[in-house]
């Protein structure tokens, strides 16, 4: 089961991250166009990105931290910053994707184990039952064989004064 719905779960993954790109690229270009987005959403983020990203190639290079690093235009800054919101949808959308099937299938699991637990307990309900109808109906052959034992005493009994003159038989 599983191996034939994976192609379709990996074509619903591509289709929904297929359908965020133009919803990220939308939301970029309102970004870009809104004064507010521009200076308290995009900006920052890439001023911050640009200053680590710096930084780190410094470090990688052995050349230690850089003292003063310059910051990135008006324009650069905003394109890097709507380009970064745009990913951080497109990974958003993803993550939520991945979340929900996560769930689901964890639900889905968790039901299964309700379902061999309910039938564990029958099962169990079930050998408890006949357990206690072959305690039963042992104690019933017993009694029965003591009946039986008791007529075949009776009987050799009879036999013995019919035949043997009288003397009861041990």
């Amino acid at each position: 089961m599983v191996a034939g719905a994976f192609p379709i779960v990996k074509l619903g993954y591509l289709a929904i991250k297929q359908v965020s790109k133009p919803l990220a690229n939308l939301i970029k270009q309102n970004a870009k166009a809104s004064p507010f987005f521009r200076k308290y959403v995009c900006m920052p983020p890439a001023q911050i990105y640009h200053w680590m990203e710096v930084n780190f190639r410094l470090r990688l290079m052995g050349m230690g931290k850089a003292k003063n690093v310059e910051r990135l235009t008006e324009d650069m800054a905003i394109e890097l910053g709507a380009e970064m919101l745009g990913e951080f949808i497109i990974f958003t959308v993803a993550a939520g994707t991945l979340l929900l099937e996560y769930n689901k299938s964890v639900t889905k699991e968790a039901l299964k184990e309700e379902r061999e637990k309910h039938q564990m307990l029958m099962l169990k309900s079930k050998l408890q039952d006949l357990d206690l109808i072959t305690a039963v109906q042992e104690a019933q052959i017993r009694e029965l064989q003591r009946s039986v034992d008791d007529l075949e005493a009776q009987n050799k009994g009879l036999i013995g004064r019919v035949f043997g003159g009288g003397k009861p038989s041990k």
